[in-house]
């Protein structure tokens, strides 16, 4: 059992490892063959739809997963994946047409609302699809996932080096490759598990099971669509406030870092359940949850060096010399991510001790310090005020982690005494 549960964690990391290396090679891509301003309708038309997607994840893995897990009978677990789809589906949808009402209100250019319209293909089909990921994971099978994400994106990567190649400069044209992704990620999934269920099944919608699955991830959700907001925020409020060439560097140096902070999720996700998931006493596990976020923060700590001291070098060999002026952002800002690291290794514990009101109270409060640090700073000093935002944020959601890391500790006390 051990051996299949460390075979099915090495896929789970090979996927993401390999999703981070192929996504830096695309985004490079799609700099260079858009340009600054190109390039910046692109990556405000996906900060817009990365924050609507997050309404899709009304039912999410941490709800569906362990219900599977205790289902004995295929129909009973058939019968549970088709709630979760329904209301996956119902989110998707609700969330497209949030993303509709926003381009409609503040009507960004053309290059802008019809990339959006293209990506936000994913909203419609990745969470709905991510049931079957579900299923997978609760039947300790997370091989057949990886391969169907590792196709769906090398089509997606072909198809965007296919155009680079051609010299294609048309916004909306690299969108549609985004959404080819989806489309053959959804269609894989889907075909597999319906090929392993018996035909025929029909199920019936039972409102009281929507409801139970509903209220169980409530929280999970909002602290999700809390979590994508603060972590987009900044790009939405500072876009209109700079000229296109500055929000382009600015996001470019934070996709950068975002597949740079992935990182810290991977190693989590590798360590947390063998060292602290299993364990059953609760000092133990906040110990070995401070010994993560330390390590993690040290990891942190050498990479953001590296990048920052070597920022020019990254700058010009992914995006060339026009984004020269993104190379002073990185810098900077692979400083301030460092307590990313160590606020993925915190949050550890809020999930061991199964507490999502921690996780959504964190983010809320993160979301909130960043709107209005933003808003303020934006105006006067732009990238760089959005990066102060961004730093202040970090380190207001490692103080959260700290302080209630610190409660535990007096709860152990007490208990012990």
């Amino acid at each position: 059992m051990r051996r299949r549960v460390a075979t099915n964690l090495l896929w789970m990391l090979i996927e993401r490892g390999l999703q981070v290396a192929t996504g830096i090679g695309v985004v490079a891509m799609l700099a260079r063959a858009l340009g600054p301003e190109g390039f910046a309708h692109f990556q405000y038309a996906q900060a817009i739809v990365l924050i609507a997607a997050s309404l899709a994840l009304i039912c999410g893995g941490e709800v569906v997963v362990p219900r599977l897990v205790v289902t004995p009978t295929a129909a009973g677990q058939h019968r549970l994946m088709m709630h979760a789809l329904v209301l996956r589906i119902g989110g998707a949808a609700l969330g497209y047409l949030l993303m509709c009402t926003f381009l409609l209100v503040t009507r960004p250019p053309p290059e802008t609302w019809i990339a959006a319209l293209l990506l936000g293909i994913s909203i419609l089909l990745r969470e709905p699809a991510g049931v079957v990921v579900a299923w997978m994971q609760a039947h300790t099978n997370n091989r057949p996932g990886t391969i169907f994400s590792l196709v769906a994106l090398i089509a997606k990567a072909g198809l965007v080096a296919s155009l680079f190649l051609a010299g294609t400069h048309n916004v909306p044209l690299f969108a549609a490759t985004f959404a080819v992704e989806p489309i053959v990620l959804a269609s894989l999934l889907f075909i597999y598990y319906l090929s392993r269920t018996p035909g025929g099944r029909r199920v019936q919608l039972e409102p009281a099971l929507c409801r139970q699955l509903v209220s169980a991830g409530t929280l999970f959700w909002i602290g999700f669509i809390l979590m994508m907001g603060a972590r987009r925020a900044d790009q939405l409020i500072l876009q209109p406030s700079v000229p296109l060439t500055e929000f382009s560097a600015y996001a470019a140096s934070m996709q950068i870092l975002d597949n740079f902070t992935i990182v810290a999720t991977i190693l989590a996700g590798g360590i947390a359940p063998m060292y602290i998931y299993s364990k059953n006493a609760l000092s133990v596990a906040r110990q070995n949850v401070a010994y993560t976020a330390l390590g993690l923060g040290l990891i942190g700590l050498v990479g953001a060096v590296m990048i920052a001291s070597s920022a020019e070098w990254i700058i010009h060999l992914l995006y060339g010399s026009e984004f020269s002026s993104a190379s002073r952002l990185l810098q900077v800002a692979a400083l301030a991510s460092i307590p990313v690291f160590a606020d993925v290794g915190l949050s550890l514990l809020a999930v061991y001790l199964r507490r999502p009101k921690w996780i959504a109270m964190k983010w809320g409060l993160v979301l909130s310090v960043t709107i209005v640090f933003d808003l303020i700073a934006v105006p006067r000093y732009g990238a760089m005020g959005a990066i102060a935002g961004y730093a202040v944020s970090n380190a207001m959601a490692v103080c959260f982690g700290l302080v209630l890391w610190w409660r535990t500790g007096r709860s152990v006390q007490m208990a012990t005494a």
